[in-house]
């Protein structure tokens, strides 16, 4: 069979305008949008030219944090809190050391080629830090009496993503919640993992021991120092005798102060001074000064 020369230049200037089209629109891809990295490693944050026909395009990299956009490379220069530990390789990417928490952001790679007919092109990448979790704080209470309820806490605040969190007994690992262990059967606890909070309802002698807590996601670990619980049990009999000791012991004051007052002990010998100097009025008796006379004079009254 026979092809015309006529098709086969038509089959050749079709393909030749459409490869023509592709090359005058610069395109971007990145072999990886959603890099994930643990704090004080390296990351490289891709962005390749597969089309463009213009020889040197002008590149720019700006970082979205917070609703604020600020330049990471601009005018062939790296910008910002990434001076000295980011450079370009490649032509268009990026790659930064010793990665910190503030390095979490949107990055935007933006590239600009005058001799294409589409001009712009761009690509966002989404860095994730991930931070291992600092030594948590516990507390664990010191003694606890046999059947109260005692709440053991555990918190961390710096690790990303937030850390789950789990506790230690002499060493054992707990489990969310007692009754799903047959190795716990005489405890009544329950473990959030989330929250760090590790709740007796009733504890028991054999819940006393040292605890500890481990704060973990995927950039690491952290525990904090044992701390010892004891489980103590109430002296109910020595506690209703030292109430008793206390009931006698007021009664006895009691009765002395009633005994001393009766004898007049506590009788204020200044007022019986004054009530012996200072005798009553009789009834019907009237004492009346007179200029004339030096002492009273008395007068008569009577009541009919």
């Amino acid at each position: 069979m026979v092809i015309p020369v006529q098709i086969i230049f038509r089959y050749l200037g079709s393909a030749t305008f459409h490869r023509s089209c592709l090359i005058e629109a610069v395109n971007l891809k990145s072999s990886n949008r959603n890099p994930v990295v643990h704090e004080f490693e390296s990351v490289e944050l891709s962005c390749i030219i597969t089309d463009s026909q213009t020889n040197d395009p002008r590149i720019e990299w700006k970082k979205i944090q917070d609703g604020q956009t600020t330049y990471v490379y601009f005018d062939n220069k790296i910008q910002g809190d990434l001076v000295g530990r980011t450079d370009v390789f490649g032509k268009t990417s990026l790659r930064i050391w010793n990665v910190t928490r503030s390095d979490s952001a949107i990055y935007r790679c933006e590239v600009v080629a005058l001799n294409d007919r589409k001009e712009i092109d761009e690509i966002t990448i989404e860095l994730i830090v991930q931070v291992k979790p600092v030594t948590p704080v516990c507390r664990v209470p010191k003694a606890v009496p046999v059947g109260k309820m005692a709440t053991l806490q555990c918190q961390e605040s710096e690790g990303y993503p937030r850390p789950h969190y789990s506790w230690y007994r002499n060493d054992v690992p707990l489990p969310t919640d007692s009754r799903a262990n047959p190795r716990f059967h005489n405890s009544s606890f329950l473990v959030n993992s989330e929250t760090g909070t590790l709740v007796f309802s009733a504890v028991h002698k054999d819940d006393s021991g040292q605890y500890y807590c481990i704060a973990s996601n995927d950039a690491g670990a952290s525990r904090c120092e044992g701390q010892d619980m004891e489980v103590y049990d109430l002296n109910i009999a020595g506690i209703i005798g030292g109430v008793l000791v206390v009931l006698i012991v007021l009664a006895v004051i009691t009765m002395g102060i009633c005994c001393a007052y009766r004898r007049g002990c506590f009788i204020n010998s200044t007022q019986d001074g004054e009530s012996y100097k200072s005798p009553g009025k009789h009834d019907g008796v009237n004492y009346i000064r007179t200029s004339d006379e030096g002492d009273f004079r008395h007068k008569s009254s009577f009541v009919i």
